[in-house]
C-alpha cells in the first residue's frame, strides 16, 4: 500500500472518530430532555407513630405508662439515657409536596406522666384526606343491576330429590363373633 493512500485511509478513520463523538455528545443532551420530561414514579413514605389530635387529647396527666402505651403504641425513640421521656417521630414524604414532619413527647415522673409536648397534630380524618390528595379520582361504576340483568341471572328453583331412607337403628357388628 502506498503512504498517500495509508494517510487518507487515517485521516478519514480519525475524521469518522471525530463525528461519531460529536453525535454522541448531540445524543446525550437529547436524551437528556427526555429525561426532564420523563419522571419516574417516586411511592410516597410513611415512616414512624402517627399520633392524631384526638389520641394527644385523651392524654391526662397522671396516666401511667402503660395507658399512654395503649393510647399512642409503642414509642419510636426511648432513649436509656432519659427514661423519662418517649418521643414520637412521624414523617410523610410524597413526591412533589412538602414532606410532613410532626413530633410528639410524653414526660413521666417514675411511672406517672407529667406534660406533653407537640407540634400541630391533625384529626384522623385530615390525615386521611391528605393520603388520597394528590390522586385522580376515577369515576366509580355503578353498583346497581338492571331489572332485565336480575331476571337474566336469577336462579331457578331445583327440585328437590326424594329424601333418603331413615337409617337402621343397629348396624352389624364389624367382625364376627366366632373366636
Amino acid at each position: 500500500m502506498s503512504k498517500s493512500l495509508l494517510r487518507s485511509f487515517c485521516l478519514s478513520l480519525t475524521g469518522l472518530l471525530l463525528v461519531g463523538l460529536t453525535a454522541c455528545g448531540s445524543l446525550d443532551q437529547a436524551s437528556s430532555r427526555v429525561v426532564g420530561v420523563v419522571t419516574p414514579y417516586k411511592m410516597d413514605i410513611v415512616q414512624g407513630n402517627f399520633v392524631s389530635r384526638e389520641q394527644a387529647a385523651a392524654l391526662k396527666p397522671g396516666m401511667s405508662r402503660l395507658q399512654v402505651r395503649d393510647i399512642l403504641g409503642t414509642p419510636l425513640l426511648v432513649s436509656i439515657f432519659h427514661d423519662n421521656r418517649w418521643d414520637y417521630v412521624f414523617t410523610f414524604r410524597r413526591q412533589g409536596v412538602e414532606p410532613q414532619s410532626r413530633r410528639v413527647t410524653v414526660f413521666f415522673e417514675g411511672d406517672l406522666l407529667t406534660k406533653i409536648e407537640a407540634d400541630a397534630l391533625p384529626s384522623e380524618a385530615e390525615f386521611v384526606a391528605s393520603l388520597d390528595s394528590g390522586r385522580k379520582t376515577r369515576k366509580m361504576p355503578v353498583l346497581e343491576m338492571s331489572e332485565e340483568s336480575l331476571k337474566a341471572t336469577a336462579v331457578t328453583a331445583v327440585p328437590v330429590a326424594k329424601p333418603l331412607p331413615p337409617l337402621p337403628a343397629s348396624y352389624p357388628p364389624l367382625e364376627s363373633s366366632a373366636n
